[in-house]
């Protein structure tokens, strides 16, 4: 093992990408000694998060259209170098056994995200890669041919140097905006990190009254001009002040300030068949408040707040004074619920961060920096944010492995 701190790669970062690049040049060329630098008390912290403690490592359909920022483009070559059945092939060479959902999402076999965390320690510790946790990095700076690595009790060198210390998403995990500063100071250019698949902040009259209502929706987001830029059908939770689930989180990848999310609650079911519902109902419950006229439709609070968006508002009245325009603009509702948006809610909820080093300045085919020689960035520290279901693992992982080979 090596005893000096002078290594040939350091890696700046034990996260899915940094564990995943150490493996990889340790692979390729066995002589070479290599270190992982990690802030936190051990490595993999998030990574033992993500999918709710099962690991979304994968998906069966790993496109550039499934990410957004300014790597998307260059991001094919790493796909078409790692895509899915390669990248399970790595892993299972590893000791790991996976499956894939309904929905196209890899997990391990056994559903806990600790057993993806251990075949990459364990590989880690049979290529004899040194990992110093615990270490707080105060700066980085190259000079000559090589790098340091100065944390609060140690200095670090190597002839090269990767950055895969993620981003800001997740603070309570370690999640911070220390790539942006070590990649700036060392001369890159930064776009910063914004909060991403995350509940979005809506304004709304009525959202407080649903709060912790679940409803299957089509989520759909339109930009100022009223052009789609995404639409999502899933699973949408009302919080507080905000929208929530799986479809809302990828909807958050293209938010912006007074954009507008429009739910269609009932999207398996067309205008004409919702209305002769409600025609039904009125029927059926005509000696009834006008609250209980979605009984059957929706649940009970969901419904009296479609109610009030429709400015039918008065619940002392009985179903059978309902006018036919007051059933049309029910319809209306259901079908389009409208909340403007205000902002994407904080990193704290935050799964990942768009934002990170633009695009240009790296060598898709290395991951290596076209600022600086030896510098090699890969993970999150890059300015690509993919959509729920395994996108984000896939682009740290096969990052991670360019990087690594190339090293």
């Amino acid at each position: 093992m090596q005893k000096s701190n002078n290594f040939d790669v350091v890696i700046v970062g034990g996260g899915a990408s940094g564990l995943m690049c150490a493996i990889s040049a340790k692979q390729k060329n066995k002589n070479i000694s290599v270190a992982i630098i990690e802030k936190n008390d051990r490595v993999g912290k998030k990574l033992l998060s993500t999918g709710n403690g099962r690991c979304n490592l994968t998906h069966n359909n790993i496109t550039a259209e499934n990410y957004c920022g300014s790597f998307k483009k260059q991001s094919n070559a790493v796909f078409e170098k790692y895509n899915t059945k390669k990248l399970l092939e790595i892993f299972k060479n590893l000791g790991l056994l996976t499956f894939c959902d309904n929905e196209g999402r890899y997990y391990p076999q056994c559903k806990q995200a600790s057993a993806v965390l251990d075949v990459l320690r364990f590989a880690c510790e049979r290529l004899n890669v040194e990992i110093f946790c615990g270490e707080n990095i105060r700066s980085i700076r190259q000079g000559g041919n090589h790098f340091s690595v100065k944390t609060d009790g140690n200095e670090f060198f190597a002839k090269k140097l990767v950055i895969a210390n993620g981003s800001k998403a997740a603070p309570k995990l370690g999640g911070n905006s220390s790539s942006a500063d070590y990649l700036k100071n060392l001369g890159h250019f930064f776009i910063p990190f914004s909060p991403a698949l995350c509940p979005i902040k809506v304004k709304s009259d009525v959202i407080k009254s649903l709060k912790g209502i679940r409803a299957t929706a089509k989520a759909v987001l339109f930009d100022n001009n009223g052009k789609i830029l995404k639409e999502e059908i899933g699973e949408v939770q009302f919080n507080d002040n905000s929208l929530s689930g799986i479809c809302i989180f990828n909807l958050s990848l293209y938010t912006k300030k007074d954009f507008l999310i429009s739910l269609d609650l009932l999207p398996d079911i067309s205008d004409r068949e919702l209305k002769s519902l409600i025609y039904n109902n009125k029927k059926l419950f005509s000696d009834l408040t006008i609250d209980n006229l979605l009984t059957g439709i929706l649940q009970k609070r969901l419904g009296q707040a479609v109610l009030k968006e429709s400015n039918v508002t008065d619940f002392s009245r009985k179903c059978n004074t309902l006018f036919d325009s007051e059933i049309e603009n029910i319809v209306r509702i259901i079908k389009d619920m409208r909340f403007p948006v205000i902002k994407n809610c904080g990193f704290e909820q935050a799964q990942c961060a768009l934002g990170g080093v633009n695009g240009r300045e790296i060598d898709e085919n290395t991951m290596q920096s076209k600022i600086i020689k030896n510098l090699y960035i890969c993970g999150e520290a890059i300015d690509l944010c993919g959509e729920c279901g395994g996108y984000n693992l896939h682009f740290a992982f096969a990052s991670g492995l360019t990087a690594g080979e190339s090293l």
